[in-house]
């Protein structure tokens, strides 16, 4: 398959450069050490099935929109009230875990490379201040982050992928959405945009229907294809 012809990449951040779950389940240990690794995983469903459906129900018009802040918050007192910990701090931190997220091992690298071709853009259902601490945490690299906030509702709705449009001045179809999230990219087709899955072992897999621009295995495959040897210093 040819390369698509763009002009910018906008990246999903969550679970796409960082490792959403790690940083929870790092939270949840510091929360109480003595949790064993069985219900970490236990209460990691607990807190993604609540992420999952609030945000569901604000796209379904069931409740009004509510930073992921606000969710996150939420998530974390179901967390600490199932584990026993009945300490208000020990919910705020656990709430906060999501601005110290890890990045995969090649984002920073792979970042790096494609920055040397294209504007990059973030595009995240996380607020605008998590953005920012988590960005700073991970050592995420970007021209433009752009927080779903901005459009008052969740990915996939069409509002959020229109910000990245509006932002970079690009017709769609010369935008490439990068995300680990097949649905994720589903959202961005319907609005326009060239789509390229990255394999995370969090993510959304493809199924057989899905038809993207590019498939990779992590970032420095997906550069491999984008970035001409010659731009990126290879011989």
């Amino acid at each position: 398959m040819s390369e698509p012809e763009i002009d910018a990449v906008v990246f999903d951040v969550l679970g796409t450069l960082v490792d959403e779950p790690a940083g929870i389940r790092a939270g949840m240990r510091e929360m109480d050490p003595s949790l064993d690794d069985s219900r970490v995983e236990q209460l990691l469903s607990l807190w993604q099935e609540h992420i999952d459906r609030e945000q569901r129900r604000i796209l379904d018009g069931a409740r009004p929109y509510l930073t992921s802040d606000a969710l996150d918050l939420e998530a974390a007192r179901l967390v600490t009230n199932a584990a026993g910990v009945d300490d208000p701090a020990a919910t705020a931190a656990l709430a906060l875990s999501v601005r110290r997220l890890p990045p995969w091992p090649d984002t920073v690298a792979g970042l790096a490379r494609l920055d040397e071709r294209f504007p990059l853009i973030g595009l995240s259902n996380a607020s605008r201040t998590a953005l920012l601490g988590l960005n700073a945490h991970a050592g995420l690299r970007w021209h433009q982050a752009l927080s779903a906030e901005d459009a008052r509702t969740c990915k996939p709705d069409p509002a959020v992928y229109q910000l990245a449009v509006t932002v970079s001045g690009l017709p769609p179809e010369r935008l490439l959405m990068v995300a680990a999230h097949a649905w994720d990219l589903r959202g961005a087709q319907r609005l326009g945009l060239r789509t390229a899955y990255v394999a995370r072992l969090v993510g959304d897999p493809p199924t057989s229907s899905d038809g993207f621009d590019l498939y990779a295995d992590d970032l420095s495959g997906l550069a491999d294809r984008l970035v001409p040897r010659s731009v990126s210093g290879g011989s």
